[in-house]
């Protein structure tokens, strides 16, 4: 019985890790267009040009640990969101593709289309990830077996779209942080420090907006939390990383507002996680029809040798990041061969 609770929490900090590492690039993504030349938005991709690639390992891996450690939640998720899923995986796809192909011809037209395909592709998948977590959160219409029982309209909700749009805003947050700690000193850094408070700005309005929302549309969450140690701790641990936001940057010390939204977003990962808890896909309104921990998980055996890969294989992970972070720690330069 404790190995699923342990693929559980392996689960939330490998989520807690993309959305945090790929969170900046998904945010310099939406900020694109806020770019004013082409220099400006060659900064911008040259930002996250070393290392986005390395980011969404977290997703791969996340996504490869959902389905070997607890099959039945895996083929209950993608079998509900298989839409939204595909127009992620194209969303991704085409981020990635701008990402290479725009600095391929120097045609003013040519890297427009790109600069439209990048922005888009990633404001949308930050939306559907908020999305996807906001029907986590009040769940979907499951049969007893687990199957999924209604439509695409009804993971298009009022609830899972607000989700989204906070979704949206953290990110476009937390990139414009990223940005600030990235991009030359000049002009496009001064404007970058305005942006920042503009992207906290809304995100504030879109948190409080979201948690009142929340607490209307699942009742029991409160009650659900307070059986949980850790979850107040949380809430003020996370409040705090937000209310640090703008007076780090107030400062002028971005690293430090950097690290607290960082913090923000992985508080607000546990506490999606603890608001789970102990289901991996809730059923709406049959409660016991919940997809739990216990009742997805895979044989005993095959969690224990997942178990002996992973603790080989996220030190790995965790190594290289670290590496090529290190390495490509400065600001950035436009050289020839840049993007």
């Amino acid at each position: 019985m404790v190995l699923p609770i342990i693929w559980f929490i392996l689960l939330g900090i490998l989520l807690a890790g993309y959305a945090i590492l790929d969170g900046f690039d998904l945010g310099v993504g939406i900020l694109h267009f806020v770019a004013r030349t082409d220099e400006e938005r060659r900064i911008f991709i040259n930002a996250i040009g070393p290392i986005w690639d390395g980011n969404e390992v977290w997703l791969v891996t996340f996504g490869g640990a959902l389905f070997a450690a607890f099959p039945e939640a895996y083929a209950t998720e993608f079998s509900a969101f298989y839409i939204p899923f595909m127009i992620l995986l194209m969303a991704l796809i085409f981020r990635a593709s701008a990402i290479e192909f725009r600095g391929k011809l120097e045609s003013p037209l040519w890297r427009s289309c790109w600069d439209g395909v990048f922005c888009v592709s990633s404001a949308v998948a930050a939306l559907l990830f908020g999305v996807a977590a906001g029907n986590a959160m009040i769940g979907i219409p499951l049969n007893s077996r687990g199957v999924f029982t209604g439509s695409m309209l009804d993971l298009l909700g009022p609830y899972p779209l607000t989700c989204g749009l906070l979704a949206v805003s953290m990110f476009a947050m937390h990139g414009s942080l990223y940005l600030h700690l990235k991009a030359p000193h000049g002009e496009l850094h001064e404007r970058i420090d305005r942006w920042i408070w503009h992207c906290w700005g809304v995100f504030l309005v879109l948190y409080v907006l979201t948690t009142i929302y929340t607490l209307v549309a699942v009742p029991d969450l409160i009650p659900r939390l307070r059986t949980v140690a850790p979850a107040a701790a949380l809430v003020i641990v996370d409040v705090l990383a937000i209310a640090n936001i703008p007076r780090a940057s107030f400062h002028e010390k971005t690293g430090q507002a950097f690290v607290s939204s960082c913090l923000a977003i992985a508080g607000l990962v546990a506490l999606f996680s603890l608001a789970l808890w102990p289901n991996l896909v809730t059923a709406r309104a049959m409660p016991g029809n919940s997809l739990t921990i216990y009742r997805a998980a895979s044989s005993p055996a095959t969690l224990k040798v997942m178990l002996i890969i992973a603790s080989i294989g996220i030190p790995l992970v965790l190594t290289y990041t670290t590496i090529i972070y290190w390495v490509f720690r400065h600001r950035v330069e436009i050289k020839p061969h840049s993007y």
